[in-house]
């Protein structure tokens, strides 16, 4: 072949294509500063579009009978151009979505080239003028109508129908061409990060260098490998490293907080930590256990507040408090040694670890109704096109090791599945090709760690529903009848009987310009919330202000001769809350309360037998005694003939469940498939389950 000459430039820059790239630095690779950005999603990766699925969520309507939700049929502009536009292509307004044809749902959905003749009629009929005009689609008038208005209602309400879509100008990599253009062992930037902790470790450990760039980049290497190998001894190596902040819970948070000081090698310092074992598996909790044990013997102090007890086996000190909670807590029960409180009999973890007190096995396992609803060929993340078969009238537990696709299974697919067709609910789905069995359900109940109330207005007796009771308790008293008081006048929440001076709140909040607001306690009503005059009226000789100030246990004393109060009380004690106030703010509320506090309040309703509960690590926080307490309580919902689907990690749960969904092998991509499924017994039989490893154990005792 004959010899050809190839030019090169030496500045990065390319005449034909009009292309320079800018000197590599750092920042160039950062999707948070304007170098490196992609200039149209600002380096986000995603924008808000308006989403086909939540314009017309339910498709087997049709336009006349409200299927298209952002427009009104009965509105004559809608109107006016929705039958011109039928009239045009050829179709029903009362056919339903999903049976008109493919061109027909294009045209709608993203507009038609063809001019539509519109008549337009005034609501009076006394009017009407016609036009002509190229209809863009729904899509894109709502966007119009987005980027247009002035209200923030519109904009508030507009985005309902709206989601988060990759950027189409960098695919949802959220860096510039530029970057993404630069390769490390022909892999750019996004690519890697994309991996997870244990791919991206795998990847530099085995990256093909030269003598000389080996030389030059050995110690980036080495601080690189260092970091991710301690990512992946606290239990993280399924998270990819491109993972949101905002999406982690506070177990991994914390795990990767730990991590970094892992990686400082610092000496000499006092580590308090709190539960890191949540949301661990019994397989990667060992491995955080051997972490906490190296920052120990390198010469740091550690204080762990913890329930778990493979990690209180293996401390070398443990202080236990009770004897209770709230009132009753607060005192030094026992401290030793592990074995030294295992010998304390007034020491409850004590009594647990010793054996004296367990958590027993069933005697038998339910059979269930008959009934099971089948999720067909899921694909969300790292789901592997599996078909799940939950049994309906059991309490399922859904396991595996951590990352191994549990919660995607759970929240991403089954609860938006059942809820937008049993409840005609909007929530996003997951991938997956479809979803039997639902006639024999009637609604679906995420039972969820998140807050009870976004105000400190709100608080457990808001939720549960007893505090209308309990102010028309107080509004059908004497003193308050010859007042003339009504129950609004024990709200704190309007005017009349709250203290004006904080309006109900109890607090003050002073703003402090660049530091966090300072609440201070009302100087009027000192923090009671309400004015003299509504405090004048008492019940048994408390007022409404020392009735919300008392605990769940005394307030069920307090209240043992009204049903319609007893029964609610009995249920918050039921869940293990009795130490938690009944005006304590919901803001105050760790999520395990918030979650208990939502399942109490299911459980103060009328079953029905038709439910599906979801819960997401209900035993987070609680200690041997409060789970045993929570698994009595949760049965009993079973028994009523509802269906829980529960993930969870904890064996003393597990082994109280009557079937038991196992995810794995592994977590990350190494996940998604099931690899076990049956009684916890059977599922301990499974040579290839984590779950069945350490489950064989728990079930002998």
């Amino acid at each position: 072949a004959e010899p050809s000459e190839e030019f090169f430039s030496q500045r990065g820059a390319c005449p034909e294509c009009n292309i320079s790239l800018p000197e590599l630095e750092p920042r160039l690779f950062s999707f948070n500063t304007p170098h490196g950005a992609c200039p149209s999603c600002t380096g986000l990766g995603m924008n808000l579009e308006f989403d086909p699925d939540l314009v017309i969520p339910d498709k087997s309507l049709s336009f006349n009978e409200g299927g298209c939700i952002p427009y009104n049929p009965d509105a004559n502009w809608f109107r006016a151009r929705f039958e011109a536009l039928a009239k045009h292509y050829k179709f029903s307004l009362d056919t339903a979505f999903a049976k008109l044809p493919e061109r027909v749902m294009k045209v709608i959905l993203h507009g038609g080239d063809q001019a539509i003749r519109v008549r337009y009629e005034n609501a009076k009929g006394t009017g009407h003028f016609e036009y002509e005009s190229v209809f863009t689609g729904i899509l894109a008038e709502l966007k119009r109508r987005y980027l247009e208005t002035q209200s923030d209602g519109v904009k508030v309400w507009l985005e309902k129908f709206m989601s988060e879509k990759p950027c189409e100008v960098c695919g949802g990599k959220r860096l510039r061409p530029e970057a993404l253009a630069v390769t490390v062992g022909e892999t750019n930037i996004h690519d890697l990060s994309h991996r997870s902790v244990e791919a991206s470790l795998a990847f530099f450990e085995r990256l093909p260098l030269d003598a000389t760039k080996k030389h030059i980049s050995a110690q980036i290497l080495k601080e690189i490998t260092a970091r991710l190998t301690f990512l992946r001894n606290v239990g993280l190596e399924y998270l990819s490293l491109e993972r949101k902040a905002g999406s982690l819970s506070g177990g991994e948070a914390q795990r990767i907080r730990l991590a970094t000081q892992i990686g400082s090698s610092l000496v000499g310092v006092l580590y308090i930590l709190d539960e890191p074992s949540i949301g661990l598996h019994q397989r990667d909790n060992q491995r955080l256990i051997d972490t906490l044990l190296y920052l120990r013997d390198i010469g740091n102090t550690l204080i762990v507040v913890e329930h778990d007890e493979q990690t209180l086996r293996t401390a070398d000190y443990i202080v236990d408090l009770g004897p209770g909670a709230g009132v009753h807590g607060g005192h030094i029960t026992a401290q030793g040694t592990p074995e030294q409180v295992m010998r304390n009999k007034g020491s409850l973890t004590g009594q647990y670890l010793a054996g004296t007190l367990t958590i027993a096995v069933p005697a038998e396992r339910r059979k269930g109704n008959g009934n099971s609803i089948t999720l067909r060929g899921c694909r969300e993340h790292n789901l592997k096109n599996i078909d799940v078969t939950i049994p309906l009238g059991l309490f399922t537990c859904i396991t595996g090791v951590s990352g191994s696709g549990k919660s995607t299974l759970v929240s991403d697919l089954l609860y938006p599945a059942v809820s937008n067709r049993v409840m005609r609910s909007t929530h996003s789905e997951g991938e997956f090709d479809g979803i039997d069995g639902l006639l024999t359900i009637d609604k679906i109940i995420n039972i969820d760690q998140s807050a009870i109330g976004r105000t400190p207005r709100s608080n457990p007796a808001t939720y549960v529903g007893v505090f209308t009771p309990i102010r028309d308790l107080f509004a059908n008293l004497p003193e308050s009848k010859a007042r003339g008081y009504k129950p609004g006048r024990f709200s704190f929440n309007v005017r009349g009987g709250r203290c004006e001076h904080c309006q109900g709140d109890g607090t003050i909040r002073i703003e402090m310009q660049f530091l966090p607001d300072v609440y201070v306690t009302c100087d009027v009503c000192h923090g009671k919330r309400f004015n003299n005059e509504t405090l004048d009226v008492r019940f048994k000789g408390k007022n409404i202000a020392d009735v919300l100030d008392m605990t769940i246990e005394e307030a069920a004393t307090f209240f043992e001769k009204i049903p319609q109060l007893a029964h609610r009380m009995r249920t918050l004690l039921s869940v293990g809350l009795g130490y938690i106030k009944l005006g304590q703010s919901a803001l105050t509320l760790s999520g395990g309360e918030a979650q208990r506090v939502k399942l109490a309040f299911e459980l103060s309703k009328r079953p029905t037998g038709r439910t599906l509960y979801l819960m997401d690590e209900p035993t987070t926080g609680l200690h041997f005694a409060d789970v045993k307490q929570l698994m009595e309580t949760i049965q009993r919902l079973v028994d009523t003939g509802n269906s829980i689907v529960m993930i969870e990690h904890n064996l003393d749960v597990i082994k109280q469940a009557d079937w038991v969904i196992d995810l794995g092998p592994e977590g990350g991509t190494g996940g998604g498939s099931i690899v076990a499924q049956g009684t916890p017994e059977a599922v301990a039989k499974v040579k290839g389950s984590w779950t069945g490893k350490y489950l064989k154990d728990a079930l002998k005792g």
